[in-house]
């Protein structure tokens, strides 16, 4: 396995047969990669709600909930920083899915629907929400997915009862959610794998530049595809470069 230091941006990278992982910021990394050479973008950058969930949340006869996010959430996300890059790395026949919240979805489409030919939305639904102790509310049980794309691209459709924007899956739950380091929005393998099957083929390049603990990476690797991901927090890095080789080993 090759590791290599880009000094300019203090930038770790680590390739092997099956994938490229980096230590670095995305923005830094992205005009390294070359023109139509990924198959499926599929991330998950921060959705910039830490602004509105601070304080725990007191549970009758339990430990209380932790609503406060990570420190990165709070950094802005520009989506137009992204479009230039996303769209000269995708293949013309690529696909493009980007876990997304409330309040940003509007960006997301104001930036990319006029430049690709389609923009669709994607829902997760989760069916082990967080208790909303207070009933004051609808629980967050869902997370949304924006998903580009241009006429001719690949798609693997099944029938059409399993075709709906629409996918059920529990939350990360222990042994899969890791606990050290412990990331606040880690996605279930079982829905990236769902996302992946469809939108990609067997030995297609999928790409996360937020690739936080290499969980898109591991439901790549599954499903006989190459990866790479980029990752800012050096501890999530780690993390995601132990699960793929191991991963590596088994697939």
């Amino acid at each position: 396995m090759l590791v290599s230091v880009d000094a300019m941006y203090n930038i770790t990278k680590v390739k092997s047969p099956k994938y490229t992982l980096v230590n670095g910021d995305c923005l830094d990394y992205l005009g390294q990669i070359p023109d139509h050479c990924v198959d499926l973008i599929l991330t998950d950058p921060p959705y910039n709600i830490a602004q509105y969930s601070t304080g725990n949340i007191p549970l009758p006869g339990r430990t209380a909930l932790n609503n406060d996010l990570a420190e990165w959430d709070l950094a802005p996300i520009e989506p137009r920083k992204l479009l230039d890059d996303f769209k000269r790395i995708i293949k013309p026949d690529g696909n493009i899915f980007i876990f997304t919240s409330y309040n940003l979805i509007g960006k997301w489409h104001e930036v990319f629907d006029s430049e690709f030919d389609t923009f669709q939305f994607f829902v997760w639904h989760k069916t082990n929400p967080a208790p909303k102790i207070f009933k004051n509310g609808f629980l967050n049980s869902c997370e949304m997915i924006a998903c580009m794309w241009n006429k001719g691209h690949k798609w693997n459709f099944s029938n059409q009862r399993d075709m709906h924007n629409f996918f059920e899956s529990p939350i990360c739950m222990k042994p899969e959610r890791l606990s050290n380091p412990k990331h606040p929005a880690q996605k279930p393998v079982k829905l990236l794998e769902h996302i992946i099957s469809i939108a990609s083929n067997e030995n297609d390049v999928v790409f996360d530049p937020f690739m936080g603990v290499g969980s898109t990476g591991v439901a790549a690797l599954k499903n006989n595809r190459k990866f790479i991901g980029i990752e800012i927090d050096k501890s999530y890095f780690d993390a995601a470069r132990g699960r793929l080789f191991d991963k590596e080993a088994i697939f």
